[in-house]
């Protein structure tokens, strides 16, 4: 048994409550890989989660943190050793189980992933549930035929996270990425990781007709709402969009002419629940052909699990940029 420090949810009669506690390794939620974690990263649900913003977590108290990465400490399953590199994204973590803002975690071995050979494992946590959406995304459009000659992909939320990852990780596959973002000021730094053109979603107003020119092959959507019913009549025909967000809205108005004049997609992307295989596909294109090519320039802030309140105040007033990774030993 190993005493540690963890940022822990609370919800009980007393209301949502959250912050640094100690606590031990036996109280963790049960898995077969017991990881000493050196890095995490922040990420929209979880600073819901930590703020009692959203209802993420499906039982309480949990250790908040969707992401981790880190060594190997002991394991019950013969596929890990003590000193194995690893990492988890999603996966129930900071939802039905013990997360990574914590100095330990449990995980269950089914959903552990051995650390790529061409990833340090902040490099992994700069990228963690973000980088995997935005590469599960591609993966999905081209399984159903998306191609870069199709046209540019369009991507919504540019300035987040997911946006990106997605604009360096996309235009690494051969694709010109049309960056839409409602922050200007950061138009620079977009192009910077690859974006071809940026479009101020200010002063750019839908038709609002069931159909219009189409402009893009495709999209990426991570903003949901009155972006995605803008996006769906902009699609050249059989272009996929894929959908990953809903900071936008979670209805949105559209008609069936983009689908049957144009045979356009539309994705769902849920990151969370990935089955293994698929896991694994997404995180060789990580290591090799997809890796993004900037994630120094991504990764904007690292922080101590001390710091995770600011950070999530900060990061749902609309004030992040950039990836912040948590580097969970700094101060402990």
């Amino acid at each position: 048994m190993t005493r540690f420090q963890a940022f822990r949810i609370h919800h009980d009669d007393d209301g949502h409550r959250a912050g640094l506690e100690t606590m031990d390794t036996d109280a963790l939620s049960p898995g077969e890989v017991l990881v000493k974690a050196a890095y995490s990263s922040v990420n929209y649900k979880d600073a819901l989660a930590g703020t009692g913003k959203g209802r993420i977590l499906r039982r309480y108290p949990l250790n908040g943190g969707i992401d981790v990465a880190g060594h190997v400490v002991a394991s019950s399953d013969p596929a890990f050793k003590e000193g194995d590199a690893v990492l988890c994204t999603g996966s129930g973590l900071s939802e039905t189980r013990d997360g990574g803002f914590a100095q330990y975690a449990r995980l269950d071995a089914r959903w552990t992933i051995p650390l790529p050979a061409g990833l340090s494992l902040r490099e992994s946590m700069v990228i963690g549930t973000a980088g995997f959406t935005a590469a599960l995304a591609l993966l999905r459009m081209q399984d159903n035929r998306q191609t870069p000659e199709l046209g540019p992909i369009a991507i919504s939320g540019a300035s987040g996270g997911v946006g990106q990852l997605a604009i360096d990780i996309f235009s690494r596959a051969g694709y010109e990425v049309h960056a839409i973002s409602g922050k200007p000021d950061h138009f620079d730094a977009l192009r910077a990781l690859g974006a071809h053109a940026c479009i101020d979603r200010h002063q750019w107003d839908f038709s609002g007709k069931p159909m219009d020119s189409a402009r893009f092959g495709g999209a990426l959507d991570t903003v949901g709402g009155g972006m995605l019913s803008g996006l769906l009549p902009l699609i050249h025909p059989y272009g996929n969009v894929a959908l990953c967000g809903n900071a936008g809205g979670i209805a949105f108005d559209s008609t069936v002419m983009p689908f049957i004049i144009r045979g356009v997609s539309l994705l769902g992307v849920a990151s969370a629940g990935t089955a293994r295989d698929i896991r694994d596909t997404i995180w060789q294109h990580l290591d090799s052909d997809w890796k993004p090519r900037q994630l120094a320039r991504i990764a904007t802030d690292e922080i101590a699990l001390a710091q995770l309140p600011a950070t999530f105040t900060r990061m749902l007033a609309g004030g992040a940029f950039g990836r912040t990774v948590v580097n969970n030993t700094l101060g402990c």
